[in-house]
């Protein structure tokens, strides 16, 4: 999902900055909810998780280039159900600037595209969580068509943003729409095998009933709302 450098340049990033600025305000009240809620500790233990596991998202799992960007198997419903929206914003930031200082600095002009792709959706999916799941029903309990929803709205978010900077940057042009289009399809593996994934990590999660009050995990993943 990365937006390669020169794909949006000069003024452009104006826009880029903007979108970026509107997400932190967001990804800071939630982290100040989570932390009123659970404490400084809980969040900051939970935070490092995500980084972590977003560093292993991007160097790790598989990552080809397709079309327009590059597919990355970004896991963001997954982070949300198991640690939390705020833990899960503050994550995917941190862990896409540490890889762009330390793996791909040729990345970090592209820093504040690449991290609106990556919030927006978990925003998204956040919002979409309150309305469509079941208000009674801990996250360990849910079903696949419940995660395949989220999944859905995740990963069709970063496509649809990829898609907006692409055509934002570039113009509409047979090339772009033919590259774009492709990128899309191939994140159709990612929307399908998300939830597997998903499903597997709250199935461990139920077994490990211990998490409950450990503080390392969001409390919605044992709990009703």
């Amino acid at each position: 999902m990365h937006i390669e450098p020169g794909i949006v340049h000069g003024a452009k990033l104006v826009l880029a900055y903007g979108t970026a600025a509107a997400s932190a305000g967001v990804a800071l009240k939630l982290i100040a909810d989570e932390v009123k809620g659970r404490g400084l500790a809980s969040f900051a233990a939970r935070a490092m998780m995500a980084s972590a596991a977003v560093l292993v998202f991007f160097e790790i799992l598989p990552h080809f280039p397709v079309g327009i960007s590059e597919v990355h198997i970004i896991l963001g419903t997954t982070l949300l159900l198991l640690l939390g929206t705020g833990a899960a914003a503050f994550g995917l930031a941190a862990g896409l600037l540490i890889q762009g200082m330390f793996f791909a600095p040729t990345d970090l002009p592209m820093y504040f595209v690449n991290a609106t792709t990556l919030l927006v959706p978990l925003f998204a999916i956040h919002a979409l969580a309150r309305r469509v799941l079941p208000a009674d029903r801990p996250y360990v309990d849910l079903g696949y068509g419940d995660v395949l929803k989220l999944s859905m709205v995740y990963q069709g978010g970063l496509v649809a943003w990829v898609a907006f900077w692409a055509f934002y940057g570039q113009g509409v042009s047979v090339d772009t729409l033919a590259s774009v289009g492709s990128f899309g399809a191939a994140y159709l593996c990612v929307i399908l095998l998300e939830p597997l994934v998903d499903l597997a990590v709250l199935a461990g999660a139920k077994a490990l009933k211990g998490l409950n009050h450990s503080g390392l995990v969001t409390p919605r993943l044992y709990n009703a709302a």
